[in-house]
């Protein structure tokens, strides 16, 4: 009998998505890869199979999350875990990123994956079995990073909403992981996949440092290795007791204990302040 759990990972035609389908589908399990181009992902992973189905999905468009979601239904009859991989960066700063940046930022990284899980979760609760990945970042925990205000604030919601997501599905026995990514050597500093702002202000001299320090030197030189991180997820996927928080990284391991250390540090400096609010 064939247990190789079935998996719905969206962007996979290229980074983290990609590397992950190709791992999978080498060690027979099943996958239903999702991109905006079914053309891309039959060049990267090949045409339909029994293991395999490429599907073209509009993250933002209810309809075609939902299409997609019931091509999967009727190929491999169910799915076991969700990886909601699909995303962009954006670099630029509160004062010069219009509304319009900002949103669309939050369209296809927060409400995008929110599509994905609400037309994934009915069938995850009939099985009473399932894993659901919400790929974060570690800028979705540590947001010391100026000109990523934006993008960490839609990796803040990721986090946040899969906390209380992973405490609503537990008594179905379902389980849920925030990923957090440090840097992996992937295409997201790459102009397709990394958008900067239209109108620039120049005054901000240490954000188009590091604009360009990420364009030209962090970008191909990441120490994260994408393979590496795909055996991870698999890992966890097949553990009794996954963790809610993943982070994936020396770099992200390293920034998280930093944080903590931070908060631990002014909780206890204001202490008194904090304790002294009440009647």
């Amino acid at each position: 009998m064939d247990n190789k759990k079935v998996w719905f990972i969206t962007g996979a035609s290229k980074g983290i998505g990609l590397e992950l389908a190709k791992k999978l589908l080498a060690e027979g399990y099943k996958v239903a890869a999702t991109s905006r181009s079914e053309a891309s992902l039959i060049k990267e992973l090949g045409t339909t199979s029994d293991n395999f189905i490429p599907l073209e999905m509009d993250l933002v468009d209810e309809k075609s999350v939902k299409n997609a979601i019931d091509k999967t239904i009727n190929h491999f009859k169910t799915i076991d875990v969700l990886v909601n991989n699909a995303g962009y960066g954006l670099l630029g700063t509160l004062e010069e990123l219009t509304d319009a940046e900002a949103r669309k930022n939050y369209e296809v990284n927060v409400f995008g994956l929110l599509n994905v899980i609400r037309n994934t979760m009915p069938i995850l609760r009939a099985n009473k079995t399932g894993h659901i990945f919400n790929i974060s970042s570690v800028g979705g925990y540590y947001g010391e990073f100026p000109g990523w205000g934006i993008y960490c604030s839609t990796k803040f919601a990721v986090a946040g909403l899969t906390e209380s997501l992973a405490a609503e599905i537990k008594p179905f026995g379902l389980h849920a992981t925030i990923v957090y990514p440090g840097y992996f050597r992937t295409d997201f500093l790459k102009d397709s996949s990394l958008l900067l702002p239209e109108n620039p202000i120049a005054e901000y001299k240490n954000v188009r440092e590091s604009e360009s320090a990420h364009k030209e030197d962090i970008n191909g030189n990441q120490p994260g290795d994408p393979v590496k991180l795909a055996e991870a997820l698999i890992k966890a996927a097949e553990d009794q007791n996954p963790p809610l928080h993943l982070f994936l990284g020396e770099d992200a391991f390293n920034m998280a204990n930093q944080k903590i250390a931070s908060v631990q540090s002014e909780l206890g400096q204001w202490k008194e302040v904090s304790v002294s609010t009440g009647f």
